[in-house]
């Protein structure tokens, strides 16, 4: 019996997961999750922070409890492993102290940086933008780290170097005190700072200074070994493991972002898309060849699965759109979904696009906001929240079928994520909105990624693919159902239409004039049938 710890690093709190490789059930032996505090201004909607230290805190209390809860000593414990975040960013000095909190993958203060990132690369000619979707975002490490070094001036000159968060408390747990000696993961590296090996790594010092001054020096800062997760960032300090009460000097490999983990975690292989649906949505692929896929922002080598090429896409808001509905109505979610089995395709005659956040894939536009069409006195709070389910099934076809235009397989679809565990109505929707059978791990995937890189860290699995058989949940299957996507199939070109027309800044002239008709025509048969 071998035992590792899966360490999940969410927006509010960390779940760790004590995994047995000879369990015959699959699944974890115990889960303890540990809460922070997000600290948020209400005179800054943008700003979003957070402390290492609480975190590590976190970490050494949920530890201490999944320990107790299995009933285990804490030596018994082989491998850890950890998935973050991202971009979550910590600027540091030469002891690898952080000089502030993270700015969180959700702080959107440096819009006006990444729009400079972006419009430079756009004039040099910069192929690495490129291969981020053609805009640099905001949630991103570079505009992060340039908007730190704005605005705090007397802090500028303790700069040694920033890392993700997934990296940080790797090296933290290793006892790493020199930002020299930090590995850092392709996985956060590739997708958020336009890292790849195709042009040397990062982009040049000489762009970074063109952006501004204030980033001279930072690519050799920003130096060191870069791996993808089959390699170690280090072993467990004794101080870290008298902390959490475990034994010293096990493995940490290097760690990722939870939802290439998660993607892993829920069963991931070259020709499956995995739907990471959270309070966002990312949109995880792989495949054996590196290829540019215009608006889609991280195609990487080895950032999922070492031996594969990473794809990642997404929606900037799920979840955080549907919370939106029921805060406004004044209720919770899971009150206001009460009855959604009932509704039938399109009988609420909305039309909802999904951009309350942003569009992060295919148009890559933060500024946009959410969309709904075809409003009556009739419709409900209920009803708005079933046409956002809707219309996020609709925003992840038309990312899908960017994916399989460019080459990249979409044989299965898999719904990971903590959202459709809780949610048939969302999983049926979107099998008919794809008209594809979608996938859902049957019991809770989350740190399973992580729980397979502890175990292949420790020697007890030879390859991901191992892990992966002996580890993944079964399935639950939501088959399409034939007259839903005949239906979905009239309403998903007048959602195509609405969303290219309104969603590009220059687009051409588009006849919007069929589409408030178009609705009403095809609520009032929905309606007939249901009758």
């Amino acid at each position: 019996m071998a035992i590792v710890a899966g360490v999940d690093f969410g927006t509010l709190s960390v779940r760790v997961t004590l995994f047995d490789s000879k369990q015959q059930q699959k699944g974890g032996l115990a889960t303890a999750s540990a809460s922070y505090p997000l600290k948020r201004k209400r005179e800054d909607p943008d700003f979003a922070t957070q402390s290492h230290q609480d975190q590590m805190d976190a970490l050494v209390s949920a530890m201490r409890a999944v320990l107790i809860q299995a009933g285990i000593s804490g030596e018994q414990v082989e491998a850890i492993a950890l998935d973050t975040t991202g971009s979550s960013v910590v600027p540091v000095d030469a002891r690898l102290q952080p000089l502030d909190d993270y700015y969180l993958w959700c702080d959107h203060r440096a819009k006006g940086e990444a729009q400079e990132i972006t419009e430079l690369a756009h004039r040099e000619r910069l192929e690495a933008i490129e291969w981020c979707g053609g805009v640099y975002s905001h949630e991103w490490g570079f505009a992060k780290l340039l908007h730190w070094l704005r605005h705090n001036p007397e802090k500028r000159g303790q700069l040694a170097s920033a890392f993700e968060h997934c990296d940080m408390v790797a090296a933290t747990l290793s006892g790493i005190t020199d930002p020299k000696q930090v590995k850092r993961s392709i996985c956060a590296m590739g997708h958020k700072w336009m890292w790849n090996p195709k042009w040397d790594g990062l982009p040049s010092q000489a762009f970074l200074s063109d952006v501004d001054p204030l980033l001279d020096g930072i690519r050799e800062k920003l130096g060191g070994e870069y791996h993808s997760s089959e390699a170690l960032a280090g072993h467990l300090s004794p101080q870290w493991a008298e902390k959490m009460g475990l034994r010293a000097r096990i493995p940490i490999p290097v760690g990722a972002f939870d939802a290439h983990w998660d993607a892993i975690g829920a069963g991931c292989k070259q020709g499956d898309v995995v739907n990471v649906v959270g309070t966002s949505t990312c949109i995880i692929a792989m495949q054996k060849e590196s290829k540019l896929i215009p608006g889609v922002c991280g195609v990487v080598p080895g950032s999922v699965h070492p031996g594969y090429t990473g794809i990642e896409a997404g929606l900037s808001a799920t979840g955080d759109i549907f919370e939106a509905i029921a805060r406004r109505a004044n209720v919770k979610v899971a009150e206001l979904s009460r009855g959604l089995e009932s509704y039938r395709p399109g009988q609420t005659g909305l039309l909802r696009l999904s951009w309350d956040n942003g569009d992060r894939t295919i148009l890559v536009n933060p500024e946009l906001g959410g969309i709904t069409l075809g409003w009556n006195l009739g419709n409900t709070a209920q009803d708005e929240l079933f046409a956002a389910i809707e219309g996020t099934a609709f925003h992840t076809r038309i990312i899908l079928e960017r994916l399989a235009e460019y080459g990249v397989p979409v044989e299965r679809v898999i719904n990971g994520g903590g959202v459709p565990q809780n949610n048939a109505v969302l999983n049926q929707v979107y099998a008919n909105v794809l008209g594809k059978p979608v996938l859902v791990p049957d019991g809770i995937p989350t740190s399973l990624g992580s729980g397979i890189f502890a175990f292949l860290a420790a020697g007890i699995f030879s390859s991901v693919e191992e892990a992966q058989a002996s580890m993944c949940l079964t399935y639950k299957t939501y088959q399409p159902q034939s007259e839903a996507v005949r239906v979905y199939e009239r309403l998903y070109p007048l959602y195509r239409k609405v969303y290219l027309a309104f969603g590009q800044p220059h687009g051409a002239a588009v006849d919007l004039g069929d589409v408030l008709p178009k609705l009403i025509e095809i609520r009032s048969s929905q309606l007939s049938a249901s009758g």
